[in-house]
């Protein structure tokens, strides 16, 4: 079901919002009104050489780190693979805190504390944080691999190719990712305490979507940890912001509400097809989401929608006592309406539909990473050559992408242009003089059957006599 009436035109400001994948990035506290820490003490630990963080694959603990897929606020992102004493490997993503960091004896000791924290949390939507580990003066975290990409590189996939994303997807996107955070906040310890969790940097980079129709988020435990860095570049604070809470921004106390608030500002931008937040002229962004103005939605012929804009307007109180207290609350109105409108997609759906309109991206990192795997197990480090399909846009954030109700349930066969480039049939090769007649190949066997006969003659005369 479709009509021009729901195609929405998203500008690029929302997928530029938060730049590289999985990114864990966060405002400084002073920019929050909140004093930055004081300074570590001096610490002069023997520090890496600079070529030893672009040499890959490089060894860090029991991980090869082989790929590197992005930089956040914090940290190098890696696709690594772990290896254990047996032989039996699987992939999973390292982050590597920067140098800078990593040495600052405060900001290790909140890093250490959260991850802790959030190792003991193990849901279907919440990516599992596996390891936390220092080696050689490098500080990481290794974390579950999900094989998909995030929301901000659905949207850009979407407006790349005009590829209506459907209002019943992203329904499932924003009640899956509730799901995960219900849990984190309802986390207890051992003792049977609470754990009292806040992820703190809900935003669409780190909402992972795997191509099995999963929805998953990252780097909850750490985001508390990333204030303590006393300069973060200007885009990490923009990409933040643009989904803070007023009383984030203001910096005051947080608790599960602030994550509900930015869940709110997720749906509200996929419905609405353009940025929450709109600095005015000569203010920050940061200002812009202390005020937490929230426009009406327009109508975009949506089965109930008074009451789809009543659930986004309820997350998005500026008053957290308005708001739901609790994701479960929102969960359960976001739910009921989803399956009242008949708006309640699959993950099977979801998935396939993930794969079918990504699968050239996936194949083209399927093969790669089989090139880069097969190198390691060779030995030294190789040089991997990058495969290219021809000239391309890909680093072109476009304007907009297309919004629709709801996808074709009819799969579709893949397009000719799902195989790459380099996949052509190779032309049948001439027959080799051994297999051609009177070739080496046909001597020899006239040779083997002369001297198989002529000892068949020699046993038949010796029996005989």
């Amino acid at each position: 079901m479709q009509a021009d009436s729901s195609l929405v035109p998203l500008p690029s400001s929302i997928l530029d919002a938060a730049p590289g994948r999985m990114q864990g990035i966060h405002a400084r506290r002073s920019l929050a009104g909140v004093a930055p820490p004081k300074p570590a003490p001096a610490v002069d630990p023997p520090r890496r050489a600079p070529a030893d963080l672009r040499q890959l694959p490089r060894k860090l603990g029991r991980y090869t780190l082989f790929d590197h897929i992005g930089r956040g606020g914090m940290a190098d992102i890696y696709l690594a693979q772990a290896t254990t004493e047996l032989g039996a490997s699987r992939l999973v993503v390292i982050k590597e805190v920067l140098p800078a960091l990593a040495w600052s004896a405060d900001f290790a000791e909140m890093l250490v504390s959260e991850a802790k924290l959030a190792s003991a949390l193990s849901h279907a939507n919440v990516v599992k944080v596996e390891d936390l580990g220092r080696q050689d003066g490098a500080l990481f975290i290794a974390m579950e691999y999900v094989e998909g990409i995030d929301l901000r590189e659905l949207l850009r996939g979407c407006a790349k190719r005009k590829l209506p994303l459907p209002v019943e997807f992203s329904l499932r996107i924003v009640i899956e990712a509730l799901k995960g955070l219900d849990y984190a906040h309802r986390a207890r310890g051992e003792n049977g305490a609470r754990l009292g969790l806040v992820h703190r940097d809900v935003s669409p980079s780190n909402v992972l979507l795997s191509f099995e129709g999963e929805v998953k988020l990252c780097d909850f435990g750490i985001a508390r940890a990333n204030p303590l860095a006393a300069d973060l570049p200007e885009e990490a604070i923009v990409g933040k912001a643009g989904y803070m809470s007023p009383e984030h921004a203001r910096g005051d106390a947080l608790d599960a509400r602030a994550d509900v608030f930015a869940a709110g500002i997720i749906l509200w931008e996929l419905l609405a097809g353009r940025r929450l937040y709109k600095p005015q002229e000569g203010e920050r962004l940061l200002d812009s989401a202390r005020r937490a103005e929230v426009p009406t939605l327009e109508e975009r012929g949506l089965p109930e929608e008074a009451e789809l804009h009543a659930i986004v307007t309820r997350a998005l109180r500026t008053d957290r006592a308005d708001r739901y207290a609790t994701a479960a609350a929102m969960l359960f109105d976001l739910e009921e309406y989803a399956a009242r409108s008949r708006m309640m997609a699959s993950s099977i759906r979801f998935g396939e539909w993930l794969l079918e309109n990504f699968g050239r991206e996936l194949v083209r990192t399927r093969r790669a990473r089989t090139l880069v795997l097969e190198a390691l197990s060779r030995g030294p480090a190789a040089v991997i050559s990058p495969i290219h399909e021809g000239p391309g846009d890909d680093d072109v954030t476009p304007t907009s992408f297309p919004v629709t109700m709801h996808a074709d349930a009819t799969p579709t066969a893949p397009p000719s242009s799902y195989m790459p480039a380099k996949w052509t049939k190779a032309p049948l090769a001439a027959p080799s003089s051994e297999a051609r007649p009177g070739g080496s190949g046909a001597r020899l066997f006239v040779y083997a059957l002369a001297g198989m006969i002529a000892l068949a003659i020699t046993l038949w005369l010796v029996v005989s006599s």
